[in-house]
């Protein structure tokens, strides 16, 4: 005997086109127009935020920065979508996410300048440091969400993951613990095409990375993740759902990886040509513009107030002392015995210049 025992498929979202025009039907009912300008000021944020710290890195003000360019829908409207209590984990690239969630803009500037302290997240933030090693927080997440569920507080986890990070073990082994518990926790894969130089076609075979979900037992969807409204409406369904939920949110890093990388060595200049014409900031502009919700005016006033706040959270990070004791107090929860006495020790000694 033979006979079918699984079949499955993967949705795709889209709410608003390249042209600026909108799905009426799909559109979400909760999504004002208020807060749809304020999505929008928050993707032209993250872009001047992303801009500026490229351009201290590159007079060594800062170090290896991860850009964000061509990404701002995928993470602004993930994070606009969450509630006060819901927490998210970042990878590398999550500035924008960081921004929403009003982390204080001195706080990166500082991570970028090589200073952990900037990686001290305030308690109010709801949200885990910045990541690096390639899916390691995806396990971490889906513990904060375990706990999350034995302590019946309500809240969603949501974390971010490259197109690459779905290629290693963590990725898999945390989808599988999460759809066992059946956990709140929501997994946004970040598809940009490329892990650093491996596009996306040669990373996997699977169709869609929304579909490595399915084994696991967890429902997924792809969506257009230059369209900061469907990007919004998914993940606000999945955080409300408060079960496991993938979603894979198509986009393009138009920019470096890092600013240790240089893509013209291995990405088709038509290729981001392509990617250009599907910005995300201009297809929301489009959409705003067409209901007169927004104009250069308005424009120039954002740009001008946030060029402000950056220039100051700058100044605020360069001002800066470190306190080098902080390599004994954020080891652990609470110091032991033993890092006490060795910073006692440390301290007697005037161990490091300006300690008194």
């Amino acid at each position: 005997m033979r006979k079918e025992v699984f079949a499955s498929s993967i949705s795709y979202i889209q709410i608003i086109d390249e042209k600026g025009d909108a799905d009426p039907e799909l559109f979400p009912k909760d999504l004002t127009d208020g807060k749809i300008v304020g999505m929008y000021k928050n993707m032209l944020y993250a872009r001047a935020l992303d801009a500026k710290m490229l351009s201290l890195q590159r007079q060594g003000r800062a170090v290896t920065y991860a850009p964000l360019l061509g990404e701002e829908a995928t993470q602004i409207g993930s994070a606009t979508a969450l509630g006060d209590k819901d927490i998210f984990v970042p990878s590398f690239r999550q500035h924008g996410v960081f921004l929403v969630r009003k982390l204080p803009l001195e706080l990166m500037f500082l991570y970028w300048r090589g200073f952990e302290e900037g990686d001290e997240i305030p308690r109010d933030v709801n949200g885990t440091p910045i990541i690096v090693p390639v899916s390691t927080q995806v396990p971490h997440a889906v513990g904060i969400a375990f706990a999350q569920r034995y302590k019946n507080t309500g809240a969603t986890v949501v974390a971010y993951v490259g197109d690459g990070g779905t290629s290693e073990g963590d990725f898999y082994e945390a989808l599988n613990f999460a759809g066992v518990w059946k956990l709140p926790f929501v997994l946004i894969i970040e598809n940009n095409e490329w892990a650093i130089s491996e596009p996306r076609s040669k990373q996997t075979a699977a169709a869609t990375l929304a579909q490595k979900a399915i084994a696991a037992g967890i429902p997924a969807v792809q969506v257009d993740g230059n369209d900061v409204v469907a990007v919004y409406q998914a993940t606000k369904e999945a955080v409300d759902a408060k079960a496991p939920m993938v979603i894979e949110c198509l986009t393009y890093r138009m920019g470096l990886h890092t600013t240790a990388d240089d893509p013209t060595k291995y990405r088709p200049e038509a290729e981001l040509e392509e990617w250009r014409l599907r910005d995300p900031i201009l297809r929301i502009k489009l959409y705003l513009t067409k209901k007169n919700l927004w104009n250069d005016e308005l424009e120039k006033e954002a740009a001008e107030q946030q060029s402000k706040e950056i220039d100051a959270a700058v100044e605020k990070a360069e001002q800066f002392k470190p306190d080098p004791g902080s390599i004994f107090k954020h080891v652990y929860s609470f110091m032991p015995e033993i890092l006490q006495e060795e910073l006692g020790e440390a301290e007697a000694a005037n161990w490091w210049q300006g300690s008194g």
